[in-house]
């Protein structure tokens, strides 16, 4: 299960790429490449995948994707339908870990900044008053030329570097396949999950997606995302709960229904396996820290 290999320009007159998207479709795929990837989401929502980490994307997200760490930003229906007022906004840093120099990173001055870029191998998300700082940091990049932006992305690393605590997306023995032949099953499987979890998917439905028989996708998909297909879909489902908890436009009994779930007890359940938490306290959280 081979994401696409993404290149990634940063143009003549730079050492790194630094990028301001307003389009939900933009690398709108199961990709990765060899460049790290810092990104901020000011602007829209949907699920986010990372390695074998599924979860909702909220406007103010922030996240360090390592070198070759496959990811899928699928942003929510409603940003494709050209509605006012309801649009992405996202400004993404593309940098190789050894662009200013293979003995920089040696350099005892920046030894928390190399040990983050090898942890984010496993991807990170950046917590509230880090994220501010940085955020701030990335916006004037898109403004800045020559040394002084190879210093601001030095300080937002800094800032993230020094941070307590970093908290890891993808799991630790997360790996994926480099079989050329499967470049596109996994963005296939996620793509056509995302647009119909809150159905019941038959196995004999994906399987054909998947463009593998019924008998082989469980443990072909297990294989590859070390998770049964069952738990991919509750794990899509609560992230959309929680998209909607936070929203707070309906009461726990109607986002249940609208998540997929068949049942209350089942959704509460599964919310607080994935989440640790119970949808009130999750909501009760989320509106105290926002």
């Amino acid at each position: 299960m081979k994401p696409l290999l993404l290149k990634v320009s940063s143009g003549p007159a730079h050492s790194f790429s630094v990028r301001h998207d307003v389009l939900p479709d933009i690398n709108n795929r199961w990709h990765c490449h060899p460049e790290l990837e810092l990104i901020y989401f000011k602007k829209g929502g949907g699920t986010q995948f990372i390695g074998d980490s599924i979860k909702q994307l909220n406007a103010g997200d922030m996240v360090l994707v390592g070198s070759n760490l496959p990811h899928y930003w699928r942003f929510d229906d409603v940003y494709f339908n050209h509605v006012e007022d309801v649009n992405v906004e996202v400004i993404v840093v593309h940098f190789c870990e050894n662009f200013w120099g293979d003995q920089f990173l040696n350099l005892p001055e920046n030894k928390l900044i190399k040990v983050l870029l090898e942890k984010s191998k496993r991807g990170l998300q950046i917590t509230a008053d880090v994220k501010e700082k940085v955020a701030g940091l990335l916006e004037a990049m898109l403004d800045t030329d020559g040394a002084e932006r190879i210093i601001m992305l030095l300080k937002a690393l800094n800032t993230i570097a020094t941070s307590v605590p970093l908290n890891y997306v993808a799991s630790i023995g997360f790996k994926y396949d480099h079989n050329e032949s499967e470049n596109d099953r996994i963005n296939n499987i996620y793509e056509y999950s995302v647009q119909n979890f809150r159905k019941k998917i038959y196995l004999e439905e994906i399987a054909e997606i998947a463009g593998v028989s019924a008998n082989s996708f469980c443990r072909y998909f297990k294989s590859k995302t070390r998770k049964t297909y069952s738990q991919f879909i509750i794990e899509i489902k609560v992230g959309y709960a929680c998209k909607l908890l936070i929203e707070n436009k309906l009461n726990i009994k109607q986002l249940c229904y609208d998540s997929g779930f068949n049942n209350f007890s089942t959704f509460h359940k599964h919310f607080k396996q994935v989440t640790g938490k119970s949808p009130l306290i999750y909501q009760k959280e989320f509106t105290k820290n926002p």
